[in-house]
């Protein structure tokens, strides 16, 4: 069984490269140049996920004293490598099994024997594969990045800096990630269905362009025009009438012509959610945009929230359909202006691939290519950026967790303002902060009560008055995946000036508790912030069959504490 996971595997990748053959043939010597840098890339995410998640059959030893860690199987078998603290970046070229190397983390899953994680070793194998042709393809000469809001989406490479998963795209092809994929800078053409307009559900003024008569034209990405409609007996009204450029979630696209961004339903796993839009979300979508900018505007340093401007989701087969479903969202230009504006995503360490242009090298042999939106290279003096951006990004969070709201603050839901005119060595830093994708919020009925503030009509789902949760939301994305990925990209694997960092970090988030009234529950948030552990999301664990919906979640030490 073990042998024909292995086989599977190879075959994975053997499938890619024999498609990138045929429809793209001058990248397949990059292609098969990425792919030990890829193996590595997913292989350092799991050894993560192997050292920190509460696996099911799986205990972890402390790091011995030559640095490294170890995870023993209930059976007695143990994976070796080195001690990585949960914030750390960079690939790992081997783990080592009983002494035997093991160089790709499917086989590494597979050979462990995890309960319930079968599809997850089959996306392992996918999210490497498609992790090299994206890399392939973005270290093209052709694939430069422009200095616009889109190309510093599209500059995005390497997905989710943690998870295993980063790059997993089933049923996608490599003809359709070259097309669609935003790292690889297409065009894509949306399609338009017609839909009575008395079958669809509609949140906010749905424009007038989008109508015809007494029919809604909901904008489909071409993927689900040819993977789904037809399975609900669908055909396009009109087919290429929105070109526009995806963004970093892929199934949001900003229209050429400057219109509102289009969130589109993209029926499949990507990374590990199934990228469709629920009827719920369309319910929640401008309400919770009222109620986010309300929000901010109580606040001094409160950010600019994209909001949802309309919403609409048909009717297929009786019901409300989540693969029928469009947003529009204010477009970043709209609320941003001609400033220099990026995510805050994807910090990343890769090996060069052969005939790209490199950058100065990080964490020991490994350079940095363009596969982030902030990179070690735009950043001269680390802590004067990190303390500007840390600023902003926590006088945001904490204020808006006090008033109620607890944000999903990772790097692809926050963008940066950059003032190009400032900084000591005139690169820029951030100046202002825009939050965007509403849908995984949590907000307290208590805390909005509290403070005056009446509780929208929204999907049950996001309502809590748990602390445990409101703080595993918001400090688990901010500190557990945003400052901990820039953080590692900034010091290069120097403790010593991690500390230092995070050190800045705890100074701006007690100027940012200082500056808010007193109360039990900023006491709360601020004894949560600093105590010894973090919750942060078990990515891995989540995906396990049998797995309970929803998010997984896990434990980390706590880099503020006691600073």
């Amino acid at each position: 069984m073990f042998l024909e996971i292995v086989g599977n595997m190879g075959q994975v990748e053997s499938e890619f490269a024999a498609e990138l053959a045929v429809v793209r043939p001058d990248l397949s010597a990059a292609y098969a140049a990425a792919l030990p840098g890829a193996r590595a890339a997913v292989l350092g995410r799991l050894w993560r996920s192997l050292l920190y998640e509460p696996l099911p059959g799986l205990t972890v030893r402390s790091p011995d004293g030559r640095g490294q860690a170890v995870v023993v199987t209930s059976d007695g078998r143990q994976v070796a490598g080195r001690a990585r603290l949960p914030y750390d970046l960079g690939g790992e070229p081997a783990l080592w099994l009983d002494g035997r190397p093991c160089t790709h983390p499917a086989e590494l899953l597979a050979a462990l024997g995890v309960p319930g994680s079968g599809r997850l070793v089959e996306d392992l194998a996918n999210s490497v594969a498609s992790l090299a042709l994206s890399r392939a393809s973005a270290a093209a000469p052709s694939l430069s990045a422009p200095p616009t809001p889109v190309g510093y989406e599209q500059s995005v490479v390497d997905g989710h800096p943690y998870h295993p998963c980063c790059r997993n795209r089933p049923g996608v092809s490599v003809a359709e990630q070259l097309a669609y994929m935003p790292e690889h800078r297409p065009v894509v053409a949306l399609d338009l269905i017609a839909v009575p307009a008395e079958d669809c559900l509609v949140t906010g003024p749905w424009p007038a362009s989008l109508t015809d008569g007494d029919r809604l034209l909901l904008p489909v990405h071409p993927w689900q025009t040819k993977h789904v409609l037809p399975d609900l007996g669908l055909l396009p009204y009109t087919t290429g009438a929105i070109p526009a450029h995806p963004l970093m979630s892929v199934r949001t696209l900003a229209p050429l012509d400057g219109g509102p961004h289009v969130k589109t339903a993209f029926t499949t796993r990507m990374t590990s959610d199934v990228r469709d839009i629920s009827p719920g979300s369309i319910r929640d979508c401008v309400a919770l945009s009222d109620l986010l900018t309300d929000l901010s505007a109580r606040l001094t340093g409160g950010p600019c929230v994209a909001r949802y401007l309309a919403g609409a989701a048909a009717t297929a087969k009786g019901e409300l359909s989540a693969d029928l479903s469009a947003m529009l969202r204010e477009p970043t230009p709209t609320i941003a202006g001609p400033a220099t504006v990026l995510p805050v995503a994807g910090p990343a360490t890769v090996p060069p691939v052969a005939g790209s242009a490199t950058v100065p090298p990080v964490a020991g042999s490994a350079t940095v290519l363009p596969v982030a939106a902030v990179t070690r290279e735009m950043v001269r003096d680390p802590a004067e950026w990190l303390a500007a951006f840390a600023r902003l990004a926590l006088a945001a969070g904490l204020g808006m967790l006090a008033l109620g709201a607890a944000l999903e603050a990772h790097g692809q839901n926050l963008l940066i303002v950059i003032d190009e005119a400032r900084g000591a060595h005139g690169r820029g830093l951030p100046v202002r902060l825009v939050y965007r994708d509403l849908a995984d919020i949590r907000l307290s009925p208590a805390r909005l009560a509290r403070n005056g503030i009446e509780v929208p009509p929204v999907s049950a789902r996001l309502l809590s008055d748990d602390p445990t949760v409101l703080h595993a939301k918001l400090f688990g994305s901010l500190i557990g995946t945003t400052f901990g990925s820039l953080i590692s990209l900034f010091c290069e694997g120097d403790r010593a000036a991690e500390s230092r960092l995070w050190a800045v970090v705890a100074s701006a988030a007690r100027e940012a508790f200082d500056a808010l009234p007193g109360g039990p529950d900023v006491r709360a948030d601020r004894d949560a912030l600093f105590r010894p552990h973090i919750m942060v999301k078990a990515l891995l664990l989540a995906q396990l069959e049998g797995a309970p919906p929803g998010d997984s979640w896990m434990e980390i030490p706590n880099p503020l504490n006691a600073i």
